[in-house]
């Protein structure tokens, strides 16, 4: 309507009073555009707000609400939970003297990170997780209650049988080379101590050894104590005297 008063004001059909109405008019229907269109983005925004999106994928957790509730941001407890679980992290500690024997072993916090063998872990039911997994970071605070440092380590769950709040035990493999082992049904502790039956002709005799404090369930091995040729009583030390003559099966 406005162009054509426009075209007529040209001619001098209309005068400028019709012309400058057509003009409000035009300009009027415009505001009541954009009051529209902003009501429209307005009411999207709050159809938007009744579809809850999860900023991740992930597995859902339960849901505490029924149907019909009426939720919002001041809700006590959250919606749900969901939990990106392609990746689990395995939170552990570690001794402050386990951490100078890896630094040292490695020769800094960086290297170990970069050098470390893959970690396993034993699950709650004593099994062993197929996959292999990294220590990622190490806490550079040591717990003054516990005198532990925190680590962290990521473990891949393709198969998600890992889950969020689980426990379990991190297995960190250690090697060693030219060194000297014996089962642990050989030896014998007391006091904090472990000795063994080193026999010396046909008598044995009890023989303090120094272990590593770490080990495999089944064998130890010796720090110090013995040496390479030395024999030693395999089975029922528990049942041995000192002086008690023996026999070497050969």
């Amino acid at each position: 309507m406005y162009d054509s008063k426009k075209e007529l004001f040209n001619r001098n059909v209309v005068s400028q009073f019709d012309l400058s109405t057509a003009e409000n008019s035009l300009l009027t229907a415009k505001a009541q555009l954009a009051q529209a269109e902003a009501q429209l983005t307005y009411a999207r925004n709050d159809l938007s707000y009744t579809v809850v999106k999860s900023p991740s994928n992930g597995v859902v957790g339960t849901i505490p609400y029924r149907v019909g509730a009426l939720v919002g941001p001041s809700i006590p407890r959250p919606l749900t939970t969901v939990s990106d679980n392609s990746e689990m992290y395995v939170y552990f500690s570690m001794t402050e003297n386990q951490l100078l024997s890896l630094t040292r072993r490695y020769g800094s916090i960086d290297n170990a990170l970069k050098s470390m063998p893959g970690v396993q872990l034993q699950l709650s039911d004593g099994s062993n997780y197929s996959q292999p997994g990294r220590i990622e970071t190490i806490s550079g605070v040591i717990d003054l209650t516990t005198g532990s440092v925190s680590l962290r380590a990521v473990f891949p769950n393709e198969g998600h049988l890992l889950h969020s709040g689980g426990s379990g035990n991190v297995v960190i493999p250690s090697f060693r080379e030219n060194c000297l082992i014996v089962p642990q049904i050989a030896t014998l502790e007391i006091q904090d101590k472990k000795f063994v039956y080193k026999v010396s002709g046909d008598t044995p005799e009890r023989t303090v050894v120094e272990v590593t404090p770490v080990s495999n369930g089944q064998e130890y091995i010796i720090e110090s104590g013995l040496s390479e040729g030395d024999v030693i009583i395999a089975e029922g030390v528990g049942l041995i005297r000192e002086g008690m003559p023996v026999k070497i099966k050969k």
